[in-house]
């Protein structure tokens, strides 16, 4: 999505951070968003968000994060958010094999219930706790979708209203 007028951003791009339950999807949001590491992060009921503005080729862009919950029992309500996203982050638990496992799960959701160019195959090892790569997990993710949009692999509809043009993907 792309906004012009009276926003500090030119590009919005939605993001969902997939994944087991208690492997830290929540904890990377609070990192990226806040810089700072949640401790007692508790388990997400639903669906959380967070926003942020990075700049990627000298474009401001508005990340739209939507951290979901990682329980069998909130999937179906979880699998609506999936849409329209840009990236997706998939995330497991190095110290726990099964996170890992079921992966290639939420690989199938994401591929089946987002856009074919969705972006979710780069892998970077970090850190919610050090902050290690946290950023770049975010904005590497961010340069492959802008990428694409130049390249003509993601294509948008244009919606002009009043005080704004909005390319929806």
């Amino acid at each position: 999505m792309m906004t012009t007028g009276p926003y500090n951003y030119s590009y919005i791009f939605k993001y969902i951070i997939i994944g087991d339950m208690g492997v830290g999807k929540s904890c990377l949001l609070h990192q990226f968003t806040e810089k700072k590491f949640m401790a007692d992060c508790p388990h997400t009921i639903g669906v959380e968000f967070g926003t942020r503005i990075i700049e990627v080729c000298g474009q401001k862009i508005k990340l739209q994060i939507w951290d979901t919950a990682g329980q069998e029992r909130f999937r179906a309500v979880t699998r609506s958010y999936y849409r329209g996203a840009a990236g997706a982050l998939m995330v497991y638990d190095i110290t726990r094999r099964s996170t890992y496992n079921h992966l290639s799960s939420w690989l199938t959701d994401a591929r089946n219930l987002t856009n074919p160019n969705t972006v979710s195959l780069m892998f970077v090892e970090a850190s919610a706790k050090t902050g290690e790569n946290v950023e770049e997990a975010f904005l590497e993710t961010a340069k492959k979708i802008y990428q694409n949009i130049q390249d003509g692999r993601l294509v948008a509809l244009i919606i002009v209203n009043e005080d704004r043009i909005i390319f929806l993907f």
